[in-house]
């Protein structure tokens, strides 16, 4: 479903969230299954999620053949490699205003949320984002081989859509799940080394848009023979 039609829950206008995790802590330590938890917090993991979905673009950037090259190297030399990474990616996400949600070994989650009042701003953010991570890809390697550590590449996929948030009782951090995650981590492997896939629902948002080259790739299967379309993002 796309904003224009979308009545699904209420926006958000900073990055920050910082009004949304307190009405989140306050909405969890209320929560029936909290208050009936109180006494095993600290044994127990309990999940809750938000009662309200959120529109926004999900990104994904994965390491490619990491697990191979890794085992080449020693524990010090593998961690200083996922580092660079790691925390260069995150430097271009908050460069244009996105949030990290959380890394998972070689892949980074990261999102945008969507302003109905600005709704390019989400759109054109998250693309350009995934854009400026190519084009780091040749400065990145310099940093790497200075430091004599074996280049690496990646690949970058992004939808978007409705997710809904999640926290854990014994972590500050928030997580998301939707169609738009799952979706991300599908077809990424879509996505050519260095290089930026979308989703059909995100296309479908930004295609009237002369700032983009698209280049329609093998389409992901959601099942009954639908497929669900995909394609390269080429900066003109």
């Amino acid at each position: 479903m796309y904003p224009e039609n979308n009545e699904c829950g209420r926006k958000y206008s900073v990055i920050e969230f910082n009004h949304f995790s307190e009405n989140m802590d306050r909405e969890f330590q209320t929560s029936p299954m909290i208050k009936n938890e109180k006494n095993d917090l600290n044994s127990t993991y309990l999940v809750s999620f938000s009662q309200n979905s959120e529109n926004c673009c999900v990104g994904m950037v994965d390491m490619v053949n990491s697990t191979k090259i890794s085992a080449r190297l020693g524990s010090r030399k593998t961690s200083r490699y996922y580092q660079v990474f790691i925390n260069s990616m995150s430097r271009i996400i908050h460069q244009f205003r996105g949030r990290v949600i959380k890394n998972i070994g070689d892949c980074v989650l990261y999102y945008f949320p969507y302003d109905i009042e600005n709704p390019k701003s989400c759109l054109f953010a998250s693309l350009d984002c995934g854009l400026e991570m190519i084009e780091l890809h040749k400065t990145l390697c310099q940093q790497l081989a200075d430091e004599k550590l074996p280049c690496l590449d990646y690949r970058i996929s992004v939808d978007f859509g409705s997710v809904t948030i999640m926290k854990s009782n014994n972590s500050l951090a928030i997580d998301m799940i939707g169609s738009p995650v799952n979706i991300c981590s599908k077809i990424n492997r879509l996505a050519p080394k260095n290089g930026l896939v979308i989703g059909g629902d995100l296309h479908e948002l930004i295609k009237k848009f002369s700032k983009y080259n698209f280049k329609e790739k093998q389409g992901y299967s959601i099942g009954l023979k639908h497929q669900y379309p995909v394609f390269e993002l080429i900066r003109k």
